[in-house]
């Protein structure tokens, strides 16, 4: 009698026709290890330490007090004030601002007005001509005297770099500020320099390192 031959049966693995098997086994079975995956963009240099800093600006001023008020519209607009007093001195000072974001262009205005009389606007563009890439122009005019100033930012922002470039306008001559940041499995190094056209000569020479962990930071610049 003639034997009957059956089709070969695979074992079922869960996994649907045509779907991708080039996955990480890794991921699918628990947290991915640290270092595996993309790796977060460190901060710009100025934001360097900057938890460190907070501690004694913030919620802990000695001598002043602070009042602090936040709100949003239903259009999306932001309101921002703030006022203090220094106890010793009886100074007072404050500042309102307000905040406009359209998100489908990537641009931000920002405009604040303080008790010294200065009103300030910035204007930012951000992911539109290029990913990470930030522009902005920064403007202050003091009424009183009629002093004016303006300041063109720059930004570009991936993983493990973090580089920024100001021009700073001023009548006897732009002032060039530079900055970058590299950041690789936790540990940052900084460097900041600013150029003074005008006077040919460096303003500004600044290195920074640091190291950040779920719970501490450490920092330390020259």
């Amino acid at each position: 009698m003639a034997e009957k031959c059956l089709p070969e049966q695979k074992p079922d693995t869960g996994e649907k026709q045509g779907e991708s098997k080039g996955h990480c086994g890794t991921c699918a079975h628990r947290p991915p290890p640290p270092g595996h995956g993309t790796m977060a963009v460190p901060p710009a240099y100025s934001d360097l330490g900057k938890s460190a800093k907070d501690i004694f600006s913030k919620g802990y001023g000695f001598g002043v007090v602070k009042l602090d008020v936040k709100t949003k519209s239903q259009s999306g607009v932001e309101f921002a004030t703030s006022g203090s007093n220094n106890t010793d001195t009886g100074k007072s000072g404050g500042h309102l601002e307000t905040k406009y974001k359209v998100k489908d262009l990537g641009l931000s205005f920002n405009q604040k007005w303080n008790t010294d009389n200065t009103l300030t606007t910035e204007i930012s563009l951000e992911d539109q001509l290029a990913l990470g890439l930030k522009l902005g122009l920064d403007t202050s005019f003091v009424p009183n005297t009629g002093k004016k100033s303006a300041k063109l930012k720059t930004s570009y922002k991936r993983e493990l770099v973090n580089v920024g470039c100001d021009l700073d306008f001023d009548m006897s001559g732009p002032t060039v500020h530079a900055a970058a940041v590299l950041g690789y499995e936790g540990w940052l190094a900084g460097y900041q320099i600013a150029f003074d056209t005008a006077k040919s000569k460096l303003a500004k020479n600044n290195f920074a390192v640091g190291y950040k962990a779920g719970d501490f930071q450490l920092h330390t610049n020259v």
